[in-house]
């Protein structure tokens, strides 16, 4: 079964979306940290393990794109 462009751009979307609630939730955890308290620290790390996994799914996302569908900055 043959996967075309579309379906590809589909689940870059879906990946897209994905890295954006991970950055939601990563800012989420630094708000939990900067409250203070004994959970501060664990709130720190698991925003770092969320980041990493945020451009994990980024870069996952770009490589369904096709290189000519991306913008080159330096047009």
């Amino acid at each position: 079964m043959a996967v075309g462009d579309e379906e590809l751009a589909r689940l870059a979307g879906a990946l897209t979306d994905i890295a954006e609630r991970l950055a939601d939730v990563a800012i989420e955890c630094l708000h939990d940290a900067l409250a203070g308290g004994e959970a501060a620290d664990a709130a720190v790390a698991t925003e770092r393990r969320i980041t990493r996994a945020r451009r994990a799914v980024e870069k996952a996302a770009l490589l369904l794109v096709p290189p000519e569908a991306i913008d080159d900055p330096f047009d």
